[in-house]
């Protein structure tokens, strides 16, 4: 039994009828039928007990019941002066003196509600003039206006910057405005091996029509990234970010065919492809032959 009811009590915040458990069920079903049987027997008890005290000291109740209704009283009071309302008794002391056609006019005043409102939407027109005009504690619209484009370009700025490192080897494209960046990446990083211009040295040259590992910028993005171990191509996948691996993807496509002085022989597949300036940004400018 003990057990049981360990089993149960640790487990009560998924206690549902239709668990499948029949002793759970037959838990929840009683501890439902305690709980209304209580609440009767609690209802009875104070039933007699007023029973009790209504043959033994009726004053009590009496003076419960005055009570009870000098606090409705009150707040039916305190609803009727706060919406400015009178009881009809009083209207002969709100009649003005003069009628036309045998109707008379009333001198109803004005609800306190309604003064509240009116005074206080003054008060906040001369603190707002004082903030925004006389002061210039708060920003105005325009203040307003460059803080918020000024937050929103923080924002885009983020936003592009989380793009750009979501590119990899299936979606990069060449884009010629990350030349220039791509190129101060090269020269940091890729001269030892390929030499200043691409012209090749310990690497192959990234100038002319031979490629041994493709010359699409998807392949030279993986390339960057992963790296060739056998060959003594390291990985730079952890050194630098996607963005700037497509960087220096786009300038490597960008000084294809440019010639530099004392060039390494060729390496690998002879591809055909277009000018990188003439391949229209995401098209495939690579053509193996």
């Amino acid at each position: 039994m003990g057990l049981f009811l360990n089993t149960t009590i640790s487990n009560v915040e998924t206690w549902t009828l239709g668990s499948g458990s029949v002793y759970q069920d037959i838990l929840i079903i009683v501890f439902v039928v305690t709980m209304i049987v209580l609440l009767i027997s609690a209802l009875t008890v104070n039933k007699a007990m007023r029973s009790i005290l209504r043959m033994t000291m009726p004053h009590i109740l009496e003076e419960e019941k005055s009570v009870k209704i000098r606090r409705k009283e009150s707040r039916k009071s305190f609803w009727n002066n706060l919406l400015g309302l009178r009881p009809i008794s009083e209207e002969k002391d709100l009649m003005i003196d003069h009628e036309y056609d045998g109707i008379t006019e009333l001198d109803n005043p004005i609800p306190i509600w309604f003064n509240a409102l009116f005074y206080s939407s003054m008060a906040f027109a001369v603190v707002y003039l004082l903030i925004y005009h006389v002061f210039s504690w708060g920003m105005n619209q325009d203040q307003e206006y460059v803080q918020e484009m000024g937050k929103a370009e923080i924002a885009r700025q983020e936003y592009l910057a989380q793009a750009a490192n979501l590119v990899d080897e299936s979606n990069v494209i060449y884009d010629a405005s990350q030349v220039a960046a791509g190129s101060a990446i090269f020269q940091a990083n890729c001269v030892a091996c390929h030499g200043g211009a691409g012209e090749g040295s310990i690497g192959p040259n990234l100038v002319d029509r031979y490629w041994l590992h493709g010359g699409e910028v998807k392949d030279i993005f993986k390339t960057v990234k992963y790296g060739i171990p056998d060959k003594g191509m390291v990985p730079w996948e952890q050194t630098l970010t996607p963005a700037q691996i497509a960087e220096v993807s786009s300038y490597i496509i960008s000084i294809r065919d440019t010639k530099p002085a004392n060039p390494k022989e060729p390496q690998g597949i002879e591809v055909t492809y277009v000018s990188a300036d003439d391949s229209p940004a995401g098209v495939d400018s690579t053509i193996v032959r």
